[in-house]
C-alpha cells in the first residue's frame, strides 16, 4: 500500500525560498496512524535524494495530519529551479511504500 492510499489530502508548497513542506492529512487517526508506522525519515531521504539529518516529520493528532520539511534542492525561483511554488513535488512522497 503507498501513502497516497491512506491519505485524504497530500500536498506540498514551499516554506518559504529554502524549504519544501508536505501536508499529509487523513480522514481519521487509524490511517494516520498506520501511515506512521511505514513512513520514515530513511524513505523520504532515499525518495528525495536529500539527507536524512535535513528532514523534519511534524504529527498533529488533534487533527490527523503530518507535516513533513526539509530544504528544496534549488532556492525557489532560482534559475534551476522547475516549481517555483513547490506544489508539484509531492508525487515521490505520495508513492512510498507503507
Amino acid at each position: 500500500m503507498k501513502l497516497i492510499d491512506l491519505a485524504k489530502i497530500l500536498r506540498s508548497k514551499n516554506a518559504g525560498p529554502l524549504f519544501i513542506t508536505f501536508d499529509i492529512m487523513f480522514d481519521d487517526a487509524e490511517k494516520m496512524k498506520k501511515a506512521l508506522s511505514g513512513l520514515s525519515k530513511e524513505k523520504i531521504a532515499k525518495a528525495y535524494n536529500t539527507d536524512i539529518e535535513n528532514i523534519s516529520i511534524i504529527v498533529y493528532e488533534v487533527v490527523n495530519s503530518i507535516k513533513v520539511t526539509f530544504p528544496r534542492k534549488y532556492i525557489s525561483g532560482s534559475i534551476y529551479d522547475d516549481d517555483v511554488y513547490g506544489c508539484q513535488q509531492h508525487m515521490p512522497l505520495a508513492n512510498i511504500e507503507i
